[in-house]
């Protein structure tokens, strides 16, 4: 029913991983094969492209549904439907920003202090020429395809490039005086296809195993039998999403309680669940956090 297009680069294996979690397993002969399967009735093709290509693709209706940033949707001014967010990126789950960056020791502390004619490398020409011609400083736009902090200062004077953790920067001596655009992964949608009632629900459903799939990382089912009269204890130390789940069990004065709680603290929630009067304590993975 849909065709999709996902995104091949720094994205591609958070991508897989993803994918993988939310029982949407991407299978292809190699990692250099552009062409897919996924297992699933509502996906009927699948190819990886270049993530600055998905939006304008998806705008003309080669593909259904594609996975981007929103940074490639801006700088291509694509008109798309965007169904969800999705909280991951090429090593954490925090968005990448967009940033103008100069040497360490530039005198400049803003964009609009950068001298006329600034020769400006970057992989974002669109988005820099807006963000110039917004401040009203005449810049020379320099393409790059790839390595632009590498260009400073031997070949231009500063970039506007992608930064997820800031590190790359700092390790070539620039320092950032504008953030243009805060961009995370994107699922997006053809307009018109997003208009058919059946696509439609199609897309929906991939977004809500997606999302679920994103919410679950990180996060661990304990499942705890406790005594009646210990009970109060061990929820007073219980986190919970809302509140534990406890039922009766069939056998003596026990209940059982459930909860989904971050696999960060884990280490010291067990032994207090312990000694708060807990017993046969059990920890799970989960795969989907559905809400």
């Amino acid at each position: 029913m849909l065709s999709l297009v996902l995104p091949k680069g720094s994205l591609e294996r958070s991508t897989l991983e993803l994918f993988d979690a939310a029982d949407l397993t991407v299978r292809r002969g190699s990692d250099r094969d552009y062409h897919a399967a996924i297992d699933d009735p509502r996906i009927d093709r699948v190819r990886f492209l270049r993530p600055q290509e998905i939006p304008t693709y998806v705008e003309q209706g080669l593909f259904d549904l594609g996975l981007t940033g929103r940074d490639w949707i801006a700088e291509t001014g694509s008109t798309v439907e965007s169904l969800c967010e999705l909280e991951y990126s090429k090593a954490t789950s925090n968005p990448v920003r967009i940033v103008l960056a100069v040497p360490r020791e530039h005198p400049a502390q803003s964009g609009p202090e950068l001298p006329e004619g600034i020769r400006i490398s970057t992989e974002y020409p669109e988005l820099t020429r807006r963000y110039f011609d917004g401040i009203g400083v005449k810049a020379v736009i320099v393409p790059s395809a790839g390595a632009t902090e590498a260009k400073v200062p031997d070949i231009v004077d500063a970039i506007i490039d992608v930064t997820e953790t800031g590190s790359s920067l700092r390790k070539h001596g620039l320092k950032v005086l504008e953030t243009l655009l805060t961009s995370r992964t994107e699922l997006i949608a053809n307009p018109a296809a997003y208009a058919d009632a059946d696509k439609r629900a199609a897309m929906e459903d991939i977004a809500l195993l997606l999302q679920g799939a994103i919410r679950a990382r990180g996060n661990v089912l304990l499942k705890v039998n406790v005594p009646s009269a210990r009970l109060p204890a061990v929820l007073a130390v219980l986190p919970a999403m809302s509140s534990p789940n406890v039922t009766q069990l069939a056998a003596g004065d026990m209940h059982g309680v459930e909860s989904v709680v971050p696999k960060r603290g884990v280490n010291t929630l067990i032994p207090a669940l312990k000694a708060a009067g807990g017993r046969d304590i059990l920890e799970l993975p989960i795969t989907k956090i559905v809400e």
